[in-house]
């Protein structure tokens, strides 16, 4: 009857801990759907690594018996299944900063090849993006926000259904504004068109300043559709 009852008392334990789990942002880990185990996911910033980088990734998923290695839309390599005591060893052997994948910030900036790599590229991509990502990756933001970087209207980066996106053209970088793929896909607007890569690089810092002064806890395209583009547009040109 004691054996019975301790039994319980721990089954009751371990669902009350299962019940209270959840992301822990402070360690970039995200809850997995076992409620016991978590992924994690190095920054990779454009998803473009050495391949000492994906060495170590591989490594650490084997020494900490990781269920898989799954590539994320966010050009990120997730570590998926790792146990919480083993989080802090992991991300030591690692020695690489979590992607902002959860948390109400700049979640990530998504780069096509571009003018580096990609014979159809038009605008240079790579560099752009490296540098909004070094810029605002992580950020706090009032909602999730999403960028996609895409060297020619391909659009590989998926620029359209980002809360702010560049495409490139052969007379340079066209800003959009205001897209998703969430619950509810919405399409950005054409915010300006033909800009330099400093033009681009300042419209997007204006887009972001005005956005952070002023957005309550919405995306980017709700808070254009509240206000209106027409207002939206006349303040961040």
């Amino acid at each position: 009857m004691a054996q019975r009852d301790g039994r319980e008392r721990e089954d009751k334990k371990q669902r009350s801990w299962k019940y209270m789990a959840k992301d822990l942002m402070e360690k970039g880990a995200i809850l997995q759907r076992d409620k016991e185990t978590y992924a994690i996911a190095p920054h990779i910033a454009g998803g473009i690594i050495d391949p000492a980088g994906l060495k170590k990734i591989a490594e650490v998923a084997e020494k900490y018996n990781a269920a898989a290695l799954k590539i994320t839309s966010a050009q990120r390599i997730a570590i998926v299944g790792l146990k919480p005591e083993d989080l802090d060893f992991a991300w030591a052997d690692l020695g690489m900063k979590p992607g902002a994948a959860i948390g109400l910030c700049v979640r990530s900036v998504k780069i096509c090849p571009g003018t580096t790599f990609c014979k159809r590229g038009l605008q240079d991509s790579v560099g752009v993006g490296l540098k909004l990502d070094e810029l605002y990756h992580g950020m706090d933001m009032p909602s999730k926000f999403k960028m996609g970087v895409s060297g020619c209207p391909n659009s590989c980066a998926e620029p359209a259904v980002k809360d702010l996106g560049l495409m490139g053209t052969a007379k340079g970088w066209t800003v959009l504004v205001g897209g998703n793929a969430a619950r509810k896909p919405r399409l950005g607007v054409v915010l300006a068109e033909a800009l330099s890569d400093e033009e681009a690089l300042a419209l997007v810092e204006k887009v972001i300043g005005y956005y952070k002064a002023n957005a309550e806890k919405q995306r980017l395209g709700e808070f254009i559709e509240e206000i209106g583009f027409e207002k939206f547009q006349g303040e961040v040109l």
